[in-house]
């Protein structure tokens, strides 16, 4: 097991693996609450360290208002307490991030989740104020969010850095790819601020350098393995965690064969835990890429 520390306030400090849920919708396009509420206790029953609803893999930006808010009281009715949530908040418009995040703590989330402003692309002192802003409003750890390929802006090293400072700013799940940033912030930053990797790919190496484990989208299709990946690095059995991940790389890879959360969904169906319903404007993963998802999930265990 990963053991989570609590910082100076008693709130729990992220680490292990957590993943970023996939959100079942049924054939007619509508939330699939019983599917949903199947997956999250699959999800914690097999390990997982903690769980991250309504994120881009969550297809948040496709759902309204109080769909958002049932996605987050199901997963909290289903975790029961066994691990955190951390629920997604992110808007490009602070005050909608502000009053999204007041509604995840309502719906009780134990921490947020926030992506840097998408297509307003601001300055890294415009970055730094949007996320004061949020942690100044709602007293809910909060997690930064630096992924310049969905947002079009990376969240610099001196800026997480600067925002790890403020209390209510504990981590960073961090898929800018870039690992001399990444190993920046480790180096640097305070005792009470941990470090996530957000690209599966690269979760040994974050560890390596120090991090603290992953916001994992493969963990969808096998929570269990992907969890024992960080354990064994945390054990210090560095050579059990490297066959593991290696174990799971084709499925790492496959995961990503066409926009996330398009290859996890085709792969869950093909599990039979979802239906492989997307909201547009995603689309199903194409026909002609299943054989080579089906061989990743054989590879690593997942179907036979």
């Amino acid at each position: 097991m990963i053991k989570m520390p609590n910082d100076s306030n008693g709130r729990v400090l992220l680490r292990g693996c957590g993943t970023a849920l996939v959100t079942p919708f049924a054939k007619d396009g509508s939330l699939d609450e019983a599917a949903l509420r199947a997956f999250v206790r699959w999800q914690v029953d097999e390990g997982i360290h903690f769980v991250v609803p309504c994120g881009s893999t969550g297809e948040a930006a496709t759902m309204t208002p109080d769909e958002h808010r049932k996605v987050v009281e199901i997963t909290v009715e289903e975790v029961n307490g066994r691990v955190p949530v951390v629920a997604g908040a992110g808007s490009n418009d602070t005050k909608k991030a502000i009053a999204l995040s007041k509604e995840m703590k309502a719906a009780g989330a134990t921490h947020l989740l926030h992506t840097s402003p998408m297509y307003n692309k601001p300055p890294q002192r415009g970055i730094a104020a949007h996320y004061r802003a949020i942690a100044d409003a709602v007293d809910l750890p909060l997690v930064v969010y630096n992924v310049p390929g969905r947002t079009g802006s990376n969240v610099e090293a001196a800026t997480t850095l600067e925002l790890a400072e403020h209390a209510n700013i504990t981590a960073v799940k961090e898929a800018s790819g870039n690992l001399g940033q990444i190993a920046e912030i480790i180096r640097n930053k305070p005792d009470n601020f941990t470090v996530l990797s957000g690209d599966d790919a690269l979760t040994i190496a974050v560890m390596a350098e120090g991090g603290d484990g992953v916001v994992s989208v493969t963990s969808n299709v096998v929570p269990k393995l992907a969890s024992q990946v960080v354990e064994l690095w945390d054990n210090g059995d560095v050579k059990g965690a490297r066959d593991l991940a290696h174990r799971l790389a084709a499925w790492t890879s496959a995961a990503f064969i066409e926009s996330n959360p398009i290859p996890a969904k085709a792969a869950l169906a093909m599990m039979g835990r979802i239906e492989n319903v997307l909201r547009l404007p995603l689309v199903p993963m194409k026909d002609s890429l299943s054989d080579s998802v089906r061989q990743a999930l054989r590879a690593a265990g997942a179907i036979s």
